[in-house]
């Protein structure tokens, strides 16, 4: 009988995880606060596992390195060993990490996005009970953030005010293609926004896949496309032609809103744009009404960060970035690195607990998934929580970060 503390590889069969029950789980503990939250997030797991399978499944924890630690040991911020051991071994975790100090990679985080080609950030946005929140009714909100990772202005594509080559770019912008619209030519910087159908279609087609799979009733298109008609309004446009092409969808009362049937249930899914400064007031206003949203990079961004503040901050939002096709998949702490705060065993470690919720959910451990689920609500909502909830809630007790795994933990059963 193999010794099942060695661990084995996550596979792939015509498109389908396969997990045996011993997984290898590579693992970036991640800069500053890192050495806090990582060894917590890999206890709860661990303790959930166990208790939801009895000692039958077990996670092989293997660590790869990046960030300050990586080039600390090996003068590389992103070893080729790190991308890939990702690669092949599918499913990894990571905390926080730092940006590097002078040129090259401008962020670590999106380098490891675009070199493994993760081109959907997948980040759901809900209310744990007991959680402070700004807003009057936090437990409204309920959605899955689907965000296009690989295009827009964050593709990196950009020249410096003053250089050689920003002036070649704005020479060719006026002379080649009669571009008179820059105010001031002489002192701009210049980035380019690529949106391509290709990469609208495979981030739409993964949130319909999962309105599909979870029973959700709605799917919206977030855009800018009314100013930006060539970059955002294709990705309405081919947004909606996807909805049409792949799943049946027909327009409802003329279009452009489409509907179809959930193969799965027979329920009705709505296909619907919102134009992006519209969708910040109506997820205060109007959450309800959303259930899975797909966007671009840049506005995906600012929605989700928007909505992790209405349920209680970054500190407890998860995230992952997925490649549906090739099934890498890296799930991460939302927030940054708080230096300030390392060592302390102070942070609270939500984020990356939860992001590790989502981990196992997405390999089919979903009754160790639900024990984490269930640890969380109940942690915070006897009022045991870490020094950024504790100063908002009344009559609650300040626990350090790893007491606030533990308390995960007792909750769990």
């Amino acid at each position: 009988m193999r010794n099942m503390s060695e661990g084995e590889m996550i596979t792939t069969s015509e498109g389908n995880l396969e997990v045996p029950k011993n997984p290898v789980i590579h693992y970036i503990e991640g800069d500053g606060i890192g050495i806090d939250i990582s060894p917590v997030m890999i206890e709860v797991v661990n303790s959930a596992v166990d208790t939801a399978y009895g000692g039958n499944r077990e996670i092989r924890w293997v660590e790869v390195l990046a960030g300050q630690k990586a080039f600390d040991l090996t003068g590389e911020w992103l070893p080729e060993e790190t991308k890939n051991a990702m690669k092949q071994g599918l499913i990894s975790i990571k905390g926080p990490l730092t940006t590097p100090v002078g040129g090259g990679i401008r962020s670590l985080n999106v380098a490891l996005r675009q070199q493994l080609d993760l081109f959907a950030c997948v980040r759901p946005v809900r209310w744990y009970e007991g959680t402070p929140s700004p807003v009057r009714d936090p437990g409204a909100v309920d959605m899955v953030i689907f965000r296009e990772n690989s295009e827009d202005v964050y593709a990196g594509i950009e020249w410096e005010e003053g250089s050689n080559d920003v002036r070649k770019v704005i020479d060719f912008l006026k002379n080649e293609m009669g571009v008179d619209k820059i105010r001031f030519p002489d002192t701009s910087g210049i980035g380019i926004k690529p949106v391509s159908r290709e990469g609208t279609e495979r981030i739409v087609r993964a949130a319909i896949k999962y309105c599909i799979d979870n029973d959700k009733q709605s799917v919206t298109l977030v855009h800018k496309g009314n100013i930006m008609k060539f970059t955002e309004g294709g990705f309405r446009d081919w947004g909606y032609e996807l909805a049409k092409k792949e799943f049946g969808a027909t327009e409802l009362d003329g279009g452009p809103w489409c509907t179809f049937k959930n193969p799965n249930t027979g329920t009705t899914i709505t296909v619907k744009d919102v134009i992006a400064d519209a969708m910040l007031q109506q997820v205060l206003t109007r959450p309800r009404e959303y259930e899975v949203i797909a966007t671009m990079n840049l506005n995906g961004d600012y929605i989700s960060d928007a909505l992790a503040a209405q349920v209680g901050g970054i500190g407890i939002a998860p995230g992952a970035n997925i490649n549906y096709d090739t099934g890498v998949a890296i799930f991460e702490a939302t927030h940054g690195t708080a230096p300030k705060y390392t060592g302390q065993d102070k942070v609270n470690p939500g984020s990356l607990i939860l992001s590790a919720e989502m981990m196992l959910r997405h390999i089919g451990w979903d009754e160790a998934a639900d024990l984490i689920v269930r640890g969380m609500e109940g942690a915070i909502s006897a009022g045991t929580v870490t020094y950024d909830f504790e100063r908002l809630m009344e009559d609650a007790t300040l626990l350090s970060c790893s007491e606030f795994g533990n308390a995960i933990v007792s909750h769990m059963a």
